[in-house]
């Protein structure tokens, strides 16, 4: 259960407790879930990285439509986080470039490596909810 505490500073009650923490396990997952989708891969001796996103695009249509859904989860979630409309659009516009130019054979394989929707997409929900990448961090 949620307290509610006074905030002299601003001058009103706050909710905290619970609540950040329940907001902090939802954001773990969803970092979770960018990195694998993303991040999870390094290939040895350069930056690059790739993930599980990089490898379902190898299969043509249906590989790119699986990650727009896992996409999607994320934008469901931002959105059952309370994240507003504008942002949720910007999320939306990402995934929809990584799913239509990810399906272009070959180009879209080397774009699916450089442009990470899910790591956009969980940097614009960190920045909204004022967490810090080191936070999500146990």
């Amino acid at each position: 259960m949620a307290t509610r505490t006074w905030d002299a500073a601003s001058e009103r009650f706050v909710d905290d407790g619970l609540d950040r923490v329940e907001q902090l396990r939802r954001l773990r997952r969803l970092n979770g879930i960018a990195r694998l989708m993303d991040t999870a891969i390094r290939i040895p001796g350069t930056g690059i990285r790739f993930g599980a996103d990089s490898v379902f695009g190898l299969v043509p249509v249906i590989g790119d439509a699986g990650g727009a859904i896992v996409g999607l989860y994320i934008v469901n979630e931002a959105r059952r986080m309370g994240m507003p409309v504008d942002k949720l659009v910007r999320m939306l516009a990402n995934i929809a470039a990584d799913s239509v130019l990810g399906s272009v054979p070959v180009a879209g394989d080397l774009f699916d490596l450089f442009f990470k929707s899910n790591r956009r997409n969980l940097d614009i929900i960190l920045d909204h909810f004022d967490v810090r990448p080191e936070d999500l961090r146990r």
